[in-house]
């Protein structure tokens, strides 16, 4: 008897063990966000009466399990919902990767062949350089015959060298196709991924009947980024932007001709509110901080950005030498120079560290090849030595107190590319027309959300204190309409490309300033005339007057209008006076000193500004003139 009861508890366990039904799945839309993405997916099945267990099973490895919702469920109630990595399921290698390999494997072989030969005839030239002596002390040679010893050894050093040179361009031209190829291959990855998602259901069913379920789930390693192309003919014409979407997935699931819907929102950020309490004084010792709040940067990750530049500087304006820049978490690194600059090519960081003694450390999202950043002073931290070693992406939704989170439909049929842009209470989402496949590597795939003219009020703008060259602005306004995200900009002015910009909309004001880049037609020289600079003492001061001059000149052939900023000293110590302060008949800001002219120039006109000022402070101190 026994023996039959575990025979049937063996035969129940099979039995449940394949009860476990695999139904496949297909992706039918997907939404991106700024930093990770969310799929649909359907899935029909037929279900019996009681207890069902189903898999989907193929799915991406980076599932966040807390995201996943079913729906279509029908009188059906969901018993349990779990998430798993199968590392045992390998993924078919694709055809591609395959030729992929093959063409590799014969091209290193070939590169072998090569270096071999190079080799060789690097050994038979070391041969002949060191058995160039002909003859011997006790036996005499013809001259017939060192003629034609001589004429072997040039013509067979100059085959040498001739061959060596043939060969080493074939092996460079092989080395440069293998590197291709594995650039290919690495595009190619997440094909050869072991591990895979799998969601099982349990659930309860009270009646057989067919299911076609919804799975919506978030991934990461997905994303979508911003990118500009900013172009005018000329300084009367509206300024086109074109506001395309940079998609990129490498979740290890391809999506095939799905429905594409790009969010302005990230399901990433922190949403908890900050709790605000009082802030209570006392003494404190010396090697106290303070804590600073968390910036808010509006820029997110570009991972097609290979090679970054910019320029550190402090608050007011001026640059600052020696900061160190690292790519975190790497050891890859460089500091500016004397003028700010610095220049660092990525290897796979998401972020970039800027520290320098006596400022607040910014950590800021690759977001450019153009990265110009301003340190904030922190005084707490002038007596740290700071050390650096380095070499040379679920949206919230529902109701919440009383506030309804819903979208309002701004339009019907968008534009061409864009069915409906819908604006939430945080976010706007664009509907795409067109469906698309986006395969899992290392591509970019670019969809144009918004071709638009907007009108622009052209000028250019000066601060020679800081750079001599005149750029060209474009100020916009109600830019609020677009949902303009952080981001790079290309340039083509007059038909032709000017360069990159950044366009940043994370400002308060009322207008959105483009920089359109440097014109070298407009020629500015800020000097210190003789005149105009000395040093002496009075008493127990030090006194030190300072005076510049600043010429524009207009070399175009039209009327221009430039916005021309300098600035005074401002004291934050009563020990340091500013006094004899002449500003011309500039607008003057006593809080910040800044100097603003607002000018018209005709073709040819040249136009020259002074300003001047003295400052007074006790002698054997030093400040930061």
């Amino acid at each position: 008897m026994r023996t039959y009861t575990l025979l049937f508890l063996l035969f129940s366990f099979l039995v449940s063990a394949n009860s476990e039904k695999k139904i496949p799945s297909n992706i039918e839309e997907v939404t991106v966000y700024l930093t990770g993405a969310q799929i649909k997916r359907t899935a029909s099945v037929n279900v019996k009466p009681g207890t069902n267990e189903i898999l989907l099973n193929n799915l991406s490895p980076d599932i966040d399990e807390n995201s996943i919702q079913i729906s279509g469920l029908k009188n059906t109630s969901i018993l349990s919902i779990n998430f798993y990595i199968d590392y045992l399921e390998r993924k078919k290698k694709s055809e591609a990767l395959e030729v992929l390999k093959n063409k590799l494997e014969a091209l290193l072989l070939k590169k072998n062949e090569l270096e071999n030969i190079l080799s060789g005839l690097s050994q038979e030239k070391k041969v002949i350089d060191n058995n160039q002596r002909v003859g011997s002390d006790s036996t005499p040679i013809s001259l017939e015959k060192v003629k034609e010893i001589s004429t072997y050894y040039r013509e067979r050093s100059v085959a040498i060298q001739n061959e060596t040179y043939t060969i080493s361009l074939k092996k460079d031209k092989i080395h440069q196709d293998i590197q291709d190829i594995q650039s290919e291959m690495n595009k190619l990855g997440d094909h050869t991924r072991e591990e895979r998602g799998e969601i099982k259901l349990k659930l309860d069913v009270p009646t057989a009947t067919n299911l076609v379920l919804e799975i919506r789930y978030n991934v990461t390693n997905a994303g979508w980024f911003p990118l500009y192309d900013i172009k005018s003919q000329s300084t009367e014409a509206p300024l086109n932007i074109v506001y395309k979407a940079n998609v990129y997935q490498q979740t290890g699931t391809d999506w095939n001709n799905v429905a594409i819907t790009l969010s302005t929102g990230d399901p990433n950020t922190n949403n908890l509110k900050p709790a605000l309490h009082p802030k209570y004084l006392n003494f404190v010792y010396r090697n106290h901080t303070n804590s600073y709040p968390a910036k808010k940067y509006g820029y997110k990750y570009n991972p097609t950005v290979r090679r970054v530049t910019g320029i550190v500087s402090e608050q007011g304006g001026a640059p600052l030498p020696g900061v160190p820049v690292i790519e975190k978490g790497t050891s890859n690194g460089t500091t500016t120079d004397f003028d700010g600059r610095y220049t660092l090519n990525i290897q796979g960081g998401r972020e970039l560290s800027f520290s320098y003694v006596g400022f607040s450390t910014e950590s800021i999202p690759i977001y450019s090849s153009q990265m110009n950043v301003t340190l904030q002073q922190d005084v707490d931290r002038l007596d740290e030595v700071i050390v650096t070693g380095y070499q040379s992406p679920s949206l919230l939704r529902g109701k919440a107190a009383g506030v309804t989170v819903g979208r309002k439909k701004e339009k019907e049929d968008y534009n061409q590319i864009v069915e409906t842009k819908e604006e939430g209470i945080t976010n706007a989402r664009f509907k795409i027309k067109k469906k698309y496949n986006i395969n899992s590597n290392a591509d970019i795939t670019v969809i144009e959300i918004d071709n638009f003219d907007m009108k622009a009020d052209y000028t250019y703008y000066v601060a020679p204190e800081l750079n001599e060259n005149v750029f060209l602005t474009a100020k916009l306004g109600n830019w609020e309409q677009f949902n303009l995200l952080a981001g790079e900009a290309n340039i083509y002015f007059e038909g032709s490309f000017a360069g990159k910009t950044n366009i940043d909309p994370l400002a308060t004001t009322d207008s959105l300033t483009i920089s359109l880049g440097a014109d070298p037609n407009i020629v500015v020289k800020r000097e210190q005339p003789n005149n105009l600079k000395s040093k002496s003492f009075t008493g127990s001061n030090r006194i030190v007057n300072r005076g510049y001059t600043i010429s524009i000149k207009n070399n175009k052939q039209h009327r221009i209008f430039i916005t021309l900023e300098d600035r005074i000293p401002v004291s934050q110590n009563k020990e340091i006076k500013i006094d004899d302060i002449n500003t011309a008949d500039s607008k003057y800001d006593d809080n910040t000193g800044i100097m603003t002219w607002k000018l018209a120039f005709s073709p040819n006109q040249k136009i020259e500004k002074q300003f001047s000022y003295q400052v007074k402070y006790p002698k054997g101190r030093h400040i930061n003139l």
